[in-house]
């Protein structure tokens, strides 16, 4: 999942590489365009920006002067310098700036896209040498990580330990100090590709994605990190200096988009991220966690290579008290991370069980019964639904006094009302999914002759601008940006068939600065220029 930024203060060379160039040929899901080198610092605020293609002379902030500035702040991204101008001088200073090529305008599509190609493949071999097998080896303090695992675990579940007792446990597994300091816990779930993997290899990734967070975050942030019950990555992670403000956040945000390009890039397999609300190491660990595996179902579910970030506000989850039943990880855990199909699978353990051991029990029956219709109530409640809206018919069976006899009776009873519950749950992601496509789709028909940009549209329906376009292609299947530039194509043939304007206030209407780019842009749509294709359709 590569991602490109052009910088060029004419805007008409801007959206002719944007149009034109087939940069999907190379695996490039996003080009991201900038008029200017104060607005390509916006763009690389906000996004993970893997390579730059930016003008040398543009007012302002000039391209060699917006180099020096991303090798200041985002070491990870690649420059390539393009200009018009073929002093050596400028070529010598933009080596000595660290920019990867260096091309001469007018540039062809072989070559641009050539250049761009060999710096993706340095940036393979850079991120190859971060987790290369040298570097991956369990062989150096095989116990250590361990131990640090199993010690963050015990904190998460609710542990508590006196502060001398969980001072001299970190200061013995060499953690830097996290006592009384604001941290954060981001969250990573391994999807796709990574599911199929045997244990040995799983491990692997997991050790790999573990040192990519370390590359990434070190600069500002200290890590510690675990696995827990329900397979994911947790990193609880505190700044290097003492204070934790907005910028930190983003910062934090940022970083982790980088984190999911790169191990989709180089580990070839999707990840999904989410990161808690601030707290304070260690009393707020638990609540922060048990936010995040709540958010994590609710924001996240089932869908794939997500990134959410919580807001200021703590959720405090309830807690919840046969040895299938008992054991971790439970229902409450299992319904939490929406993991139905495991829900299934550990039901039908318990079942088993009661089958093998416990058959003419009533008493267990009942103790299974109750924890069932427990976890049922507690995720349905959660979700703000009363459960009888959720299981219909099967609710009555919960007020008759004693609802089940056998294991038979009850392990039906138990299915069913989990199906329901997952149907309904989905419909109303999907519901509230369907909503805000028509709000994106609107906002860009009623804007298109401004900025119709991820970041407006992002703005608009006040979410982060990662999030808007990956649910957007999930629920569409097509790229936000694809739909904007159909849009637009749209309504310049029905202008151009009905409307007798001049062919650049057409271009105006539909938000191009210059009628230059809206001639690629249509030739490349429909195979003509606007006016071969009004004087055939008009």
């Amino acid at each position: 999942m590569i991602q490109l930024l052009i910088v060029d203060d004419e805007a008409h060379v801007v959206d002719r590489l944007h149009a034109t160039i087939n940069w999907a040929s190379l695996g490039i899901e996003q080009v991201f365009k900038a008029y200017s080198g104060k607005e390509a610092l916006e763009l690389l605020e906000q996004f993970s920006i893997d390579i730059v293609l930016t003008d040398i002379q543009m007012p302002g902030i000039s391209g060699l002067q917006l180099i020096a500035e991303i090798n200041r702040r985002w070491q990870k991204t690649k420059c390539i310098l393009l200009s018009g101008y073929s002093d050596f001088n400028y070529a010598k200073e933009a080596i000595l700036q660290g920019t990867e090529d260096y091309l001469l305008k007018p540039v062809t599509e072989q070559d641009l896209l050539a250049a761009v190609g060999r710096v993706m493949e340095k940036l393979r071999d850079e991120w190859q040498e971060v987790f290369s097998k040298q570097r991956l080896s369990y062989t150096v303090k095989e116990n250590l990580p361990l131990l640090r695992g199993n010690l963050l675990s015990d904190l998460l579940q609710g542990r508590k330990l006196t502060e001398q007792t969980l001072r001299d446990k970190m200061q013995m597994l060499e953690l830097p100090d996290f006592h009384e300091q604001p941290c954060v816990l981001m969250m990573i779930r391994l999807e796709s590709d990574f599911l199929e993997y045997d244990m040995s290899r799983l491990s692997l990734m997991e050790y790999a994605i573990s040192k990519m967070v370390e590359e990434l975050f070190a600069e500002n942030f200290d890590s510690w990190h675990t696995k827990d019950a329900h397979d994911y990555l947790i990193f609880v992670m505190k700044k290097k200096s003492l204070t934790a403000d907005q910028e930190d956040s983003a910062w934090l945000e940022r970083t982790a988009s980088v984190l999911q390009s790169a191990v989709n890039n180089y580990l070839k397999g999707k990840i999904s991220i989410l990161l808690s609300s601030w707290g304070q190491f260690p009393n707020d660990i638990t609540t922060l966690y048990n936010a995040s595996l709540s958010a994590f179902r609710k924001q996240i579910g089932s869908e794939h290579e997500l990134l959410i970030r919580l807001g200021d506000e703590f959720v405090h989850p309830e807690l919840s008290a046969l040895q299938r039943l008992y054991e971790p990880p439970t229902l409450n855990h299992l319904l939490e991370a929406a993991r139905w199909e495991d829900t299934i699978d550990k039901l039908t353990l318990i079942f088993d069980e009661m089958g093998t051991k416990f058959s003419e029990s009533q008493e267990h029956l009942l103790e299974v019964y109750f924890s069932i219709a427990s976890a049922f109530a507690y995720i349905a409640h959660k979700n703000g639904r009363p459960l009888h809206q959720l299981i219909g018919g099967d609710y009555d069976r919960m007020t008759e006094g004693i609802p089940f006899r056998t294991v038979n009776q009850l392990r039906e009873w138990t299915i069913r009302s989990l199906h329901r519950m997952r149907e309904d749950m989905d419909q109303e992601r999907k519901d509230s999914r369907v909503t805000l496509i028509n709000d994106i789709r609107s906002f860009i028909e009623q804007h298109l002759a401004g900025d119709v940009s991820l970041q407006s549209i992002a703005d608009h329906v006040y979410l982060h601008p990662v999030y808007v376009s990956k649910i957007y292609k999930l629920e569409t299947g097509d790229n936000l940006s694809d739909y904007v530039n159909r849009v637009r194509m749209d309504k310049a043939a029905y202008l151009l068939k009905r409307d007798q304007g001049k062919i650049y206030e057409i271009a105006t209407q539909l938000g191009y600065q210059r009628p230059h780019s809206f001639n690629h842009a249509f030739k490349k749509h429909y195979g003509m220029t606007p006016q071969e294709y009004r004087d055939q359709y008009s």
